[in-house]
């Protein structure tokens, strides 16, 4: 092994889906037990205003992947995922860099790729992809059929109609999920004979709906009444609701939220908090696992989400707007270099682009990217862009504006009103900084289209004497035309009949 992949640590990112901070003990939580997340929170560094630049699984985890926020990506919604010929339009991700500066890079659990099977850097997969694809025969699929056991769709579990998505899982905790998930990542951090530094993402399915614990977690948890109420829906947010309930009516969710007392809410909460405390308990094995390792390289350990969960919030569940219960993100980050402490500074889920790399050796630039503060009073990052298919965010200081393609556009005062219930918007008095906000917005917006146009062009000057542009009937590979493959690729699953 050569001198320079002694030197590079291993790093480890444990990424739970759709996961509130607040549902975690180190975050505030008292109603939920979290021991080893708390653990390693209190190990190293925890950061307590990390945000989600796109608070939807598919495109949060294309801006991940490559540093770039998802207007740079085209990634807005989760029915898109990155082109294949990404890295030709100068999106370029950690997993491939690091595959090519020497490391094993091994992906375990959600990904959330398209196609679902797709390498993308990695050395090794065990796929479980998503708890609603049901019809996916990933590794997990096969897991369970050798046990005589099947993926289950939420409407086969009981309650869960009733329960507004929260139910119970009648397969053994043994073999759920993000058990199998936990047992597949300690297997590998034991066996990984250590001949080189290795990247591990461990990516949990859970807690994302449906909110599916097993009988014997709920049997030793406390009364839904005991959980906290939910944030009251404001005029605001009520213009989001028609959707809201249509979309989980009649898309992969079909559940009906046409009534949604509190009760309920605290019952999704109940359930939730279920699926916390299985991954608190597999993250517990993990840390001791690296603990254990007999090996003399560091490893390091960054511990997130894409993005949190309304869980009645504004009476909504799930995410895709900017509100906090939606937005904010958990981040804990261990390893030498990383002081013990909490950290007050603005940081984003893009940002682990950038550290990942700068950990590897490796300083590599990404439009919406940088590494991520070391010590608790540093600061990296002043403001972030946020952006969905529903709308558009610019974050600074205490300030969030956000601006919704339905026409609502909020200005909230996160410090002041955490609960975001006071739009400042047409307040004279927040004049100044409505203008300011709204004017950054339109830079950031600017110089985002600038940039992402000249990475995704192929610039006519540095093509070479002897390229092969210059020559008769040359064709560029990009832009590769993939709307005409997608509108074929919709006419195979028609014909094949699976739903488009």
């Amino acid at each position: 092994m050569s001198q320079k992949l002694e030197n590079k640590p291993n790093i480890v990112l444990i990424m739970p889906d759709q996961l509130r901070p607040d549902f975690l003990g180190c975050y505030g939580s008292t109603f939920v037990q979290t021991p080893n997340i708390d653990m390693l929170a209190q190990q190293g560094l925890q950061f307590n205003r990390a945000l989600s630049p796109s608070p939807i699984c598919i495109p949060a985890r294309a801006s991940l992947l490559t540093g770039h926020n998802a207007l740079s990506t085209g990634v807005l919604t989760n029915n898109y995922w990155l082109r294949p010929d990404h890295e030709d339009c100068g999106l370029l991700s950690f997993t491939n860099a690091l595959l090519a500066n020497g490391y094993h890079n091994e992906g375990i659990g959600k990904m959330h790729f398209i196609p679902w099977d797709q390498e993308e850097g990695f050395s090794h997969r065990w796929i479980a992809e998503d708890k609603r694809h049901i019809h996916i025969q990933d590794d997990y699929a096969d897991y369970l059929a050798a046990r005589d056991l099947r993926k289950l769709a939420g409407t086969e579990e009981p309650g869960y109609r009733a329960g507004r998505m929260a139910s119970v899982n009648p397969i053994p905790l043994e073999h759920q999920v993000d058990v199998w998930v936990g047992d597949r990542s300690v297997e590998f951090i034991k066996d990984f004979r250590q001949d080189r530094p290795y990247f591990l993402w461990v990516a949990f399915p859970g807690p994302h709906d449906p909110y599916n614990p097993p009988s014997e977690i709920l049997d030793y948890m406390r009364p839904a009444e005991e959980f906290p109420s939910s944030i009251p829906g404001t005029a605001d947010s009520q213009t989001f609701q028609k959707g809201f309930i249509q979309t989980h009516l009649t898309g992969s969710a079909q559940a009906d939220f046409r009534e949604f007392p509190e009760l309920a809410k605290q019952t999704i909460r109940r359930h939730y908090a279920g699926l916390v405390q299985i991954i608190d308990h597999q993250v517990g094995r993990i840390l001791s696992a690296i603990a254990e390792q007999n090996s003399e390289r560091e490893t390091l350990i960054f511990f997130t989400s894409d993005h949190g969960d309304f869980l009645g919030d504004f009476d909504m569940v799930g995410k895709a707007l900017f509100y906090e219960s939606s937005s904010r993100i958990p981040l804990i980050a261990k390893g030498t270099l990383y002081q013990v402490g909490q950290s007050k500074s603005l940081v984003s889920l893009t940002d682990l682009y950038a550290t990942i790399l700068s950990h590897a050796g490796l300083n590599m630039m990404a439009q919406d990217s940088q590494a991520i503060p070391t010590k608790p009073e540093q600061q990296t990052r002043n403001n972030l862009l946020g952006a969905t298919g529903a709308g558009l965010m610019w974050f600074e200081e205490r300030w969030k504006l956000s601006r919704y393609k339905n026409g609502l556009s909020t200005l909230f005062d996160v410090e002041a009103d955490s609960l975001e219930q006071n739009n400042l918007l047409l307040d004279p008095d927040f004049d100044d900084i409505r203008n300011y906000m709204e004017a950054e917005l339109t830079k950031s917006l600017m110089e985002g289209l600038v940039q992402g146009h000249q990475e995704k062009s192929y610039p006519y000057m540095t093509l070479t004497p002897d390229h092969a542009g210059h020559h008769r009937n040359w064709q560029r590979l990009y832009p590769a035309n993939t709307w005409e493959k997608s509108k074929e690729m919709k006419a195979n699953f028609g014909k094949a009949g699976m739903p488009v």
